[in-house]
Parts: structure tokens; C-alpha cells; sequence
């Protein structure tokens, strides 16, 4: 987007993933980066990284094209407030905030700029990360077309109806977290039968690494690989009775209704 300029309000680990793809992917697309957030040394750290100019709220969106709202869901309703009465025709607010529509934000701009919500998660920040994208009322083709294009620098970016938000805030936004969980626990089930750290961690990588990469290019569904692996009185068969012994696909289903009921919490306006 040679020309234009982009704004970020709230400078947390989202919007930082959000940078790091667009300076690895897209360099000095931007002609100007501005930033605003109330801690002095995320400030500093977007000037010092991305070379974002810290500027008040206000100041912000007079003078950014594309502004991207990274504040907590919480903060919302507390920065549209602040910022009322100061947005310009042509701004395209993309918002990151897990659980707010672009229904209640359009209410709270009080003016027909486009919104686009996106869910992102973490390893945008290397380029891998998955991204959700849905239009408010107000944004076209092209608009959505361009936070896709934007976000793309960051993995892959899809554009979905916005109904699917709030599941897919408790699938790939939260996902992450539930993964490195896994992992974590593998590893540590790999030390207690006698592996050291270091080759625990590699073959619990690698083998998550590969079983992935099975799942993607095969057309079977992953119940039919897994049973690809359990010979009969095998010691494979035995570990996933212990798996399913122990509650593994009941905490999945809890963990990601928990995660979807949270983001449809969050949506409430106060």
C-alpha cells in the first residue's frame, strides 16, 4: 500500500505480531507508521522496530488511512469514546479485539467508516499464523480485499461471515495456546520414561511435525490415521486408551466451548 499510512492503537503482543509480518513481508509499504498506547516502553519499542511515531489518539487518526484497533475488548468502548468526533472520511478501522462486533463498533464510531474485524494469532510472528476476516456494513470488496492482502504477510487470511467469529476466536485464536500445552506435556511425559530435555523436545516436534504434514496431504480424515497406527495389542492402542481414559477429547470440547462462550462474553457492550 505504497503511499498510504497506518495507525496502531495499543502496541501489545498482537499488534506486534501484526508489524513484524508487515516489516519482514512488506518493508516501507507504508509511507508513515503511528502509534498510540499508555505504556511509554511499547512506545519506544514500536519506534525503535517498526519506526512508528508516537502520537496522541487523536492526532492518530487524522492522520492514517488504515487504523488498527489492538486494544483489550475491555478498552474498546473507553477509546471509541476518546476518539469521537475526530475520525476522517476514507479511514478503514480493522479491529483485532476478540469478541466485539462490527455492529457495536459502527454504533460507537457514530459515522459510516467500513470496519473490518480480524482474529489473528500468535505465530503471525513468524509468518505462520492464521487470520479471520470479516466485513461490517460499511466496508466493500476492495476494503476487505486489502486488510486479506495486508494480512497475508503474516501466514494465510481468510474471509469468513462474521457469524463464524466468535468460534473461530476459540479455535485459532486461543488455538495456539492449547497446542504449546499439548507439547508441553508431551515433552515432559518423554523426560519421565527416561529421555533427556533437548531429544524430548525433538522428537515430540518433529513427530507433531510430521503427523501435521500427514493430515495435510492426505485425503483421510485423522481418525483413520490414527487407527493406521494402533496394531492390535499394540503399545500405540494402549497409549490412546489412556488418552481417552484420562479425558483428553472431553477437555477439548470443554476448553473450546469455555474459549467461545468467553469471546461472546467479551462482545457484551457494557
Amino acid at each position: 500500500m505504497p503511499g498510504s499510512t497506518l495507525g496502531i492503537i495499543g502496541c501489545g503482543k498482537m499488534a506486534y505480531a501484526l508489524m513484524q509480518g508487515i516489516k519482514r513481508e512488506q518493508g516501507g509499504s507504508f509511507a508513515a507508521i503511528y502509534c498510540n498506547d499508555i505504556d511509554p516502553q511499547r512506545l519506544d519499542l514500536f519506534n525503535q522496530e517498526f519506526g512508528a511515531l508516537a502520537v496522541s489518539g487523536r492526532e492518530l487518526v487524522d492522520k492514517s488511512d488504515l487504523v488498527v484497533l489492538a486494544v483489550k475488548p475491555q478498552q474498546v468502548w473507553q477509546v471509541l469514546e476518546k476518539l469521537e468526533g475526530s475520525w476522517r472520511d476514507g479511514t478503514l478501522l480493522v479491529s483485532i479485539a476478540a469478541g466485539i462486533k462490527t455492529a457495536d463498533l459502527e454504533r460507537a464510531l457514530k459515522t459510516r467508516l467500513p470496519v473490518v474485524r480480524v482474529m489473528p494469532n500468535t505465530p503471525c510472528l513468524i509468518g505462520s499464523g492464521i487470520c479471520a476476516v470479516a466485513a461490517g456494513s460499511q466496508a466493500k470488496p476492495q476494503e476487505l480485499e486489502r486488510v486479506r492482502d495486508l494480512l497475508a504477510s503474516m501466514g494465510k487470511a481468510l474471509i469468513l461471515e462474521e457469524k463464524y467469529m466468535d468460534a473461530v476466536t476459540a479455535v485459532s485464536g486461543s488455538g495456539p495456546a492449547y497446542a504449546y500445552l499439548v507439547l508441553e506435556a508431551f515433552i515432559n511425559a518423554a523426560i519421565n520414561v527416561g529421555l533427556d530435555a533437548a531429544l524430548a523436545k525433538k522428537l515430540v516436534v518433529d513427530t507433531f511435525r510430521g503427523s501435521i504434514d500427514m493430515v495435510e496431504q492426505s485425503e483421510e480424515h485423522p481418525a483413520q490415521l490414527r487407527e493406521q497406527v494402533c496394531s492390535p495389542a499394540g503399545t500405540t492402542i494402549a497409549g490412546v486408551r489412556q488418552l481417552e481414559a484420562g479425558g483428553l477429547r472431553r477437555a477439548f470440547f470443554d476448553a473450546v466451548e469455555q474459549a467461545y462462550l468467553r469471546s461472546i462474553e467479551l462482545g457484551q457492550v457494557k
